[in-house]
Parts: structure tokens; C-alpha cells; sequence
């Protein structure tokens, strides 16, 4: 258990926890709507602190991160808890949980856990990264001292005092951005669009390496308008921004929709490209052509992979061989 950042005390022994863009008011001996952080007579406290429900080595491209340390490894660190209510969550085990499990871990000991396994990066993942900032920012201090990139798997509905405070220790962020429909947000996340959009504007302006993933959900998110807006947005903050568009599979609180047709993700892999995206991958779909990256100057295949798996890299120190252009992205040739 841990003080937590960023909250102000109100009258009637309340605070206000100012991390996320729930902006909760909490009453003595309640939690906020992550369920992981706690009022006690006045004091606010991070109760998953030093208490990972889940610690593994992942290849950097299961985040998913196309452009980050391609076939590196990452150490994934989660607790549980998270701010959104998704009904359509793959870790509802964990993200959901209302009890506080998890075994102790410190800062350090990730760390060298993330060193003797010769990854690359440390990744804050599975579930939200905000819930457990503190516990994060520690562990992100500490990484880069080694020579470790730190990465945000988030929902990005943390608020512009979180990503100020992470700004100098992190390097790479994927985040989901579930819908270009508040609608969806309000009904089936239990949030709001704007300030998932704000973040990503954020984190670009930053110099944070930002990649995108939307789960297209059938007769929820998968208009060709609704995508077309979403492909919009994203060239607009910046076309080299890589987004994955991802198949769904029936899940939690929605096992009653169907897998999203491949036929949808193509569609959405071309609006991406039309609306003058770099580079559209399609996932959950392994040996579709939708996982390799390709040029964005001359078409050739640059990167080849199957699932998490890469099985041909012919990038030159971050250059398409063929046409010299410079691929965007953090490649590891680069001295950090």
C-alpha cells in the first residue's frame, strides 16, 4: 500500500483522485471506480502496490508494438483492477477482479527480473496502467537507469497530470482506442471518447512513440463511417502512427456476437490506407498479409511475421532496402 499521486482533499473527509479522467469523489472507506485505490480517514492510497497479479516475457509484437524493438522481448507486468468496465474485456479475470491479489514484488526486482531476461523493455499491460501508476513510475525509474525502455498498453483515459508525470520515462504507448462513437464508450466501456483522443494528441506531441489498436466488434463499431472517421483522426495527429485493427471473439458479457469477418478487417485496412495512414495491420488473423509491414514509399514487404512471430526482417538500419526511405518507428540499431 502506497499514498497516491495526484489527489486533493475535499470537505466531509472526501478526495478526489485526479490520475485518471473519472476524476473520482471518494467518501471515507471507499474506493474509486477501479476498485484499487482507497480512502482512509482522509489519505488515498494505492492498494495493488508492489503486487503484480501477472509477470511474463512477451514478444514486444503481442502488445501489439510493430515499430518498437521488432522480435525483442518485454517484460509485461500487471495488477488488478481497471477503470473502464468493457463488456468485452479478455482479461476480465484480472481487470475486473474485486479482491486484491497478487504476489510481492518490488520495483528493483522487475527490473532485474527484466535484465537477466535480456528484454528489451518493460511493458504495463493486460490491465490499465493508470490504475497502478505508482507502482508503474517506480518501476519506470528505475528500468531506464539500466538502459530499459518503459511502454504503456492503455486504455488512455489517464488525465494530462499522469502523462506529464510519466513523460520523461516513457517511450513507447499502445492504446486502445475501442470506438470513434461516444455511444460505445458511455454503454459498453463505461467511459467517455474525448479524452481517449486527447491522450493519443498528448502522447504524439510528447515524443512518445504512439501505436493504435481497435478491436472492431461486428454491428457495434464496424460501420465503414464510423472506421473512416477513426482512419481520419489518426492521419491527423499523424500519419505514421501504426494502427492495429483487430479481430473480435465472442468473450465475457458478449458471447453472443460472432468473430468479426475478415472481409471487415480488409475493409478497414483499406480505409486506414485511404485516409492516408502509413501502416494498417490486421490482428488476431496469423499468416494474413495484414501482419507484414510494407514500405510506405515503394510497397515491398519489409517486416514478415506470423502471429507474435517474425520471420524475415530486412530493414537497414531503419531504411526499406530497396527505396532508401527512412521507416518510422524505434529501431534497435539505434544507440539509446
Amino acid at each position: 500500500m502506497k499514498e497516491a499521486f495526484f489527489y486533493a482533499t475535499l470537505e466531509n473527509g472526501e478526495v478526489q483522485c485526479n490520475l485518471c479522467c473519472h476524476r473520482c469523489k471518494i467518501s471515507p472507506d471507499k474506493k474509486g471506480i477501479c476498485r484499487v485505490r482507497e480512502n482512509r480517514k482522509g489519505k488515498f492510497y494505492s492498494l495493488v502496490y508492489g503486487k503484480p497479479i501477472a509477470v511474463h516475457i512477451d514478444p514486444i509484437e503481442k502488445k501489439p508494438l510493430f515499430h518498437f524493438f521488432p522480435g525483442s522481448r518485454s517484460l509485461s507486468v500487471a495488477t488488478v483492477g481497471c477503470n473502464f468496465r468493457c463488456k468485452h474485456c479478455q482479461n476480465f479475470n484480472i481487470s475486473q477482479s474485486t479482491e486484491i491479489e497478487g504476489e510481492e514484488y518490488s520495483p528493483q526486482e522487475l527490473v532485474t527480473i527484466a535484465l537477466n531476461s535480456g528484454c528489451k523493455t518493460i511493458s504495463y499491460t493486460y490491465t490499465e496502467p493508470t490504475i497502478y501508476f505508482e507502482f508503474a513510475f517506480d518501476i519506470a525509474e528505475k528500468a531506464i537507469k539500466e538502459g530499459i525502455k518503459n511502454i504503456f498498453v492503455t486504455n488512455g483515459f489517464m488525465t494530462s497530470l499522469t502523462l506529464s508525470k510519466i513523460k520523461p520515462y516513457l517511450h513507447g504507448a499502445n492504446v486502445d482506442l475501442k470506438s470513434f462513437s461516444n455511444k460505445f464508450y458511455r454503454e459498453i466501456c463505461g467511459a467517455k471518447l474525448e479524452p481517449v483522443l486527447e491522450s493519443i494528441q498528448t502522447m504524439k506531441d510528447m515524443g512518445i512513440w504512439v501505436e493504435v489498436t481497435t478491436l472492431i466488434i461486428p454491428t457495434l463499431n464496424d460501420s465503414r463511417e464510423e472506421l473512416t472517421e477513426l482512419a481520419r483522426f489518426l492521419a491527423s495527429v499523424g500519419s505514421e502512427i501504426p494502427w492495429h485493427v483487430s479481430q473480435f471473439y465472442p468473450t465475457y458479457k458478449m458471447v453472443d456476437l460472432y468473430r468479426t469477418p475478415k472481409e471487415t478487417l480488409k475493409m478497414a485496412r483499406e480505409i486506414g490506407y485511404k485516409e492516408g495512414l502509413r501502416y494498417v495491420y490486421c490482428g488476431n488473423i496469423p499468416s494474413d498479409e495484414g501482419e507484414n509491414t510494407y514500405c510506405f514509399n515503394c510497397g515491398k514487404i519489409l517486416i514478415k511475421r506470423y502471429g507474435f512471430q517474425i520471420l524475415e526482417n530486412r530493414l537497414k538500419e531503419g531504411k526499406c532496402p530497396y527505396c532508401s526511405a527512412n521507416q518510422d518507428g524505434v529501431w534497435l540499431y539505434e544507440k539509446e
